[in-house]
């Protein structure tokens, strides 16, 4: 038994790298075709599922002699903790308040363990400077095949897998209408363009300062090839037409530069970030919708006061912001109201709430959204003193930058879409931050 316990030990040590740059290419490339389905569920169990199980059996028979001690970290703790607490709430919406099927509850419980646990496992990684380059070269081939994949959507009608409704999600190949938004190989615009406000800012970061990487010939190589990438993430995310996407990815790549002393870039990154944003006639149609109902809002109540008895028009609104405000986040807060402690369950407020905050707060109540809040603080107080710790722009430094930079622009984004809910987006965010605590952490 020592001996196939150690032997797995040996492929982690060895192998631990390829097998998170698996997950890196696997989790945003692979379409959401259903693998297993679920009754009473859209979401279904997926061939990355088994992916992730593998990569996770490994590391736990590598670590299973010294188990008992990792879970003692303060990581651990408050992971574990957050899960007890939401189990604890799923089952009560399931005895309590009548709000979750079993099935269904668990599994989405279990989906948030499954998101989550990524972040423990890279925790345990040994990421040097080649290995935390050769992650950053994999995200840069995943950006680059996701917008060439994205073109064939939109110019050469190839397929769109969607789960953005329980039909689509069953796997039905669609196509790109125009004027639509473009997904490419995720499962919606949102979690495409919540992507890539994740890792443009690594590329943008590490673009600017190459020399940490190579400081011969193979230096603008490495730089034409993480602005290509930039580039092909900035047409990506225009064409995504996600209108809060494009504010909170200027602002995390500017809080990035500004971290790493190169804020003379953020108006070239402006000036990008416009001139492809103006081309996307989706997403400037989208844009003016609001600007539409806003205008028109103001006439009619112009002529409210001019007229002493004006015909009623029909209301003005923007189909979006209306359907959070009538519908889905008034659903949440009448949850949170049934059960303010631990909500109501997972998978009890329905498909979507477009708003992480109120979400969480109606499914696991004021108590689990603590739990939750408290694994964030842990994380960003963790990225915060290492940060303070690197005295010159190392790798390290970098990479933490980045990361501190990109997580308000997450935070902002969280307003407007259930984005954690997503796996697509939710894996990859909590690898990326496991990655860069490694690497923090890893002396060379």
């Amino acid at each position: 038994m020592k001996k196939l316990l150690h032997l797995f030990e040996n492929i982690w040590d060895r192998s631990g790298a390829y097998l998170i740059a698996t997950l890196i290419l696997t989790i945003p490339l692979y379409p959401k075709f259903p693998f297993l389905e679920v009754p009473g569920i859209y979401v279904s169990i997926r061939l990355e599922d088994f992916v992730i199980l593998v990569v996770c059996l490994i590391w736990f028979l590598a670590h299973i002699q010294v188990f008992p001690k990792l879970i003692k970290s303060n990581f651990w703790r408050a992971f574990i903790l957050f899960w007890a607490i939401t189990l604890l709430s799923t089952v009560s919406g399931i005895v309590l308040t009548h709000t979750v099927v079993p099935v269904v509850g668990l599994l989405n419980w279990g989906r948030r363990v499954e998101y989550m646990i990524i972040f423990l496992l890279c925790l345990d990684l040994k990421v040097t400077k080649k290995e935390l380059k050769f992650f950053l070269l994999t995200i840069c081939i995943v950006i680059l095949y996701a917008f060439v994949y994205g073109l064939g959507q939109k110019y050469f009608n190839w397929p769109i897998i969607t789960t953005q409704n329980g039909e689509y999600s069953k796997g039905i190949a669609l196509s790109y209408m125009p004027g639509g938004h473009i997904v490419s190989t995720f499962a919606g615009h949102y979690d495409l363009a919540s992507y890539l406000i994740l890792v443009t800012p690594i590329i943008v970061v590490f673009a600017s300062h190459s020399n940490v990487f190579e400081k011969t010939k193979k230096r603008m190589n490495f730089v034409l090839f993480t602005i290509m990438s930039s580039l092909a993430g900035v047409w990506l995310l225009a064409n995504a037409a996600s209108r809060i996407s494009i504010i909170s990815y200027f602002g995390a790549i500017s809080l990035a530069l500004i971290l790493v002393k190169r804020k003379y870039l953020i108006p070239l990154v402006a000036l990008i970030v416009f001139i492809v944003a103006i081309s996307s006639t989706s997403l400037i149609g989208r844009y003016m919708s609001i600007f539409d109902v806003l205008i028109k809002k103001a006439s009619a109540a112009e002529l409210v006061v001019s007229t002493p008895e004006p015909t009623q028009p029909p209301p003005l609104e923007d189909r979006s912001t209306n359907i959070r405000l009538e519908v889905e986040w008034p659903r949440a807060v009448r949850a949170l109201k049934k059960n303010p402690l631990l909500g109501t369950g997972y998978s009890s407020i329905t498909l979507a709430t477009d708003d992480e905050y109120l979400r969480s707060l109606g499914e696991v109540g004021i108590v689990g959204t603590g739990a939750f809040a408290l694994c964030f603080f842990l994380v960003f107080i963790e990225l915060g003193k290492q940060f303070i710790k690197q005295k010159e722009f190392n790798t390290q430094k970098l990479m933490l930058a980045a990361a501190i930079g990109m997580i308000p622009g997450v935070f902002l984004n969280m307003v407007f879409i259930d984005i954690l809910e997503a796996s697509k987006f939710a894996i990859m965010f909590w690898l990326i931050l496991g990655i860069t605590i490694a690497h923090a952490r890893t002396t060379e």
